[in-house]
């Protein structure tokens, strides 16, 4: 018999100053059995530092949704389509291949990868030279540090408080707070 993925449960209050959106969201997202809460965490960062570009990008006429992710290869962890069903932003998670990031990019307008382990650096040295013509593909590195501490705060149930300023997310639940400074690779 199958493991069934864990249902957990989060609002979020967002205040991106950095891009002026402010809102709150209830989110219920899926922890695939093979999936650490840190992963699954790093997914809910992605959202609170994209969910701006529904408005931006698409004036609202869009929605930001997690996808299959770990259980269909071909659907990203996230990702914003408008309404006439076109794919704008392909979000990943994690340290794809090449060849993964290769087909997102000719399924979207833009792709965003975020990867977290102390392994980046390698994972990117190796894919750099060959994904540096990718004009739709942006890499942003977060620190394993800051992301383990954010598995932490991982819960079924969870209310969480991020803020964007600078560059610097700052996400916390009560006395909790976890700083990551995205960092740009591509």
């Amino acid at each position: 018999m199958a493991l069934k993925s864990t249902i957990c449960k989060a609002v979020i209050d967002i205040a991106d100053i950095d891009h002026g959106y402010y809102a709150q969201h209830s989110l219920t997202i899926a922890c695939h059995p093979s999936e650490t809460e840190e992963r699954m965490m790093v997914r809910v960062i992605a959202f609170v530092l994209n969910v701006h570009q529904v408005q931006t990008l698409c004036q609202g006429d869009a929605e930001l949704a997690f996808g299959a992710g770990l259980s269909d290869p071909d659907d990203p962890d996230l990702g914003i389509v408008d309404y006439t069903g076109r794919r704008r932003v392909w979000i990943e998670v994690g340290q794809p291949d090449e060849r993964a990031l290769t087909r997102a990019s000719s399924r979207a307008d833009r792709v965003c990868v975020y990867p977290f382990s102390a392994a980046v650096d390698i994972w990117w040295s190796q894919l750099a030279p060959k994904l540096s013509r990718q004009n739709k593909l942006e890499v942003w590195q977060l620190a394993s540090e800051s992301t383990r501490q954010l598995g932490l705060l991982a819960s079924r149930s969870m209310t969480l408080q991020a803020t964007i300023q600078d560059g610097m997310l700052m996400i916390g639940s009560g006395a909790e707070l976890v700083s990551i400074e995205p960092r740009r690779l591509l």
